[in-house]
């Protein structure tokens, strides 16, 4: 099963479920994941770090 078969899946539930409220929590860990991964080898990494 491919990555982007898991994330139709996700999204197909949450239509036919009605879990659109899911929606803003899964975009937050997205964005916070991002943030991690950039702050690892970054030059910007004190000013992220920072932040938490």
């Amino acid at each position: 099963m491919s990555k982007i078969s898991v994330v139709i899946q996700l999204f197909q539930f949450m239509k036919e479920h009605k879990k659109m409220w899911l929606m803003p929590i899964i975009l937050i860990f997205i964005l916070l994941g991002g943030i991690i991964v950039l702050a690892k080898g970054s030059a910007l990494a004190p000013f992220i770090y920072a932040l938490f």
